[in-house]
């Protein structure tokens, strides 16, 4: 299968490739994963991500490069709502940055802020549920987590998601997943 992000392959327990990337610029995530009982495989300009074992918590920090990116911890969040037992994210570059946590809670999450950290208590499943996008990062957050919910999720203001997700549709549900764009 083919995707734009590994998170898919992980939180739905599949098998994804992605294809067209630089792995060496994406040590910290691959480590991450790979530290949350993910299986991750690299060659010159593809990483294969999946979790055929029940994923297991972690904790992150958003750091500069080369650190974990800020940019990717709305999606590891996401990821670890499914993961057995505790995983703490601390953003350490944005404020404000956790505006996705109330709707991942909408979906079943358990999820505790204080301050600048995030505490996820990992949950056996997701359950489907409107939910608001609120940025771009956020966004997609919510379309993983959506994946491995049981139930149908309505993820509104997905104008969030076009700007940096073309034909995102697409290329979930050629990965299997049952998505589609709602008009009106």
């Amino acid at each position: 299968m083919w995707s734009r992000d590994p998170w898919t392959g992980a939180i739905t327990r599949g098998d994804v490739t992605v294809r067209g990337i630089m792995p060496e610029h994406q040590t910290s995530l691959i480590s991450k994963l790979r530290e949350a009982n993910a299986e991750a495989f690299e060659g010159s300009d593809w990483v294969r991500v999946s979790a055929p074992g029940r994923l297991r918590g972690i904790r992150i920090k958003t750091m500069p490069y080369p650190g974990f990116p800020t940019d990717l911890q709305a999606q590891l969040m996401a990821l670890m709502t499914r993961a057995e037992g505790t995983s703490r994210i601390t953003e350490t570059i944005f404020e404000n940055r956790f505006m996705h946590v109330q709707e991942l809670v909408r979906l079943g999450a358990r999820i505790h802020l204080d301050g600048e950290t995030a505490t996820i208590e990992g949950v056996p499943r997701l359950k489907g549920a409107p939910v608001m996008a609120t940025d771009l990062r956020a966004s997609v957050s919510l379309v993983i987590a959506a994946l491995a919910a049981e139930g149908e999720t309505i993820v509104n203001r997905v104008y969030h998601l076009d700007r940096g997700f073309e034909r995102l549709e697409q290329k979930l549900a050629a990965c299997g997943a049952m998505i589609e764009r709602l008009t009106g």
